[in-house]
C-alpha cells in the first residue's frame, strides 16, 4: 500500500496529440483533486468556478497555463492560484506530455 495517489492514477496515462486524459485523486466532501495529463498540443478550455478557488500544480513538463486573458510557460514544478470566478485553463505547446493537478475546494 502506498499514501501517494498520484502515481498509479497518473503513471499509464499517455494521451495522443491533442487529447487530454484526466484522473481523480482525491474526492471528499471538501475538496477535488483532479489531474490532467495533456498530450501534445492539448488544451483544458479556459473555464471558472464561480464558488470555488482552484490550484493548479505543474508536476511533469511545461504546460502554458492561462489565467484572465494572460498566458504564461511554466516548467514543473510550479503552483498556480486561479481565485473564485477567475477564468483559468491550461495548454501544452511541447511535444511532450504535460501533468498539472487541480485541487478544488470548497465543493458545494
Amino acid at each position: 500500500m502506498t499514501l501517494d495517489s498520484y502515481a498509479a492514477a497518473v503513471a499509464d496515462l499517455d494521451p495522443d496529440r491533442g487529447a487530454v486524459e484526466t484522473a481523480e485523486l482525491v474526492v471528499t466532501d471538501d475538496v477535488l483533486v483532479k489531474a490532467f495529463v495533456l498530450g501534445p498540443d492539448a488544451t483544458v478550455e479556459p473555464h471558472e468556478h464561480a464558488d470555488a478557488t482552484n490550484v493548479f500544480h505543474v508536476v511533469e513538463g511545461e504546460p502554458t497555463v492561462i489565467r484572465d486573458g494572460e498566458e504564461e510557460s511554466l516548467a514543473a514544478p510550479a503552483v498556480v492560484e486561479n481565485a473564485r470566478g477567475a477564468v483559468h485553463g491550461a495548454r501544452n505547446d511541447t511535444d511532450d506530455r504535460a501533468v498539472l493537478t487541480a485541487s478544488i475546494a470548497p465543493l458545494n
